[in-house]
């Protein structure tokens, strides 16, 4: 399922991307996937909506509709 997670990020990292920002996977823990967000996207507000409406609906389709994402900012989950 790791390898299913971090094709799919790779997936949507380029729409990521053009607003200035950046994803990556850190790890899977059970259901949680935890990924870091970077750039534009690091401490802006509308992250979460990012990662909920984009990121974890398209985690839903494309590999399951039990995961969680969790955003890691320097260190600490958010």
């Amino acid at each position: 399922m790791q390898e299913q997670i971090k094709e799919a990020i790779e997936a949507i990292r380029p729409a990521i991307q053009n607003d200035g920002g950046d994803i990556e996977f850190v790890q899977l823990d059970d259901n949680k996937v935890i990924v870091r967000l970077t750039g534009a996207c690091a401490g802006c507000p509308m992250a979460k909506m990012t990662l909920k409406g984009g990121v974890e609906r398209y985690l839903h389709h494309a590999v399951s509709p039990d995961l969680v994402i969790v955003c890691e900012e320097e260190g600490v989950l958010a």
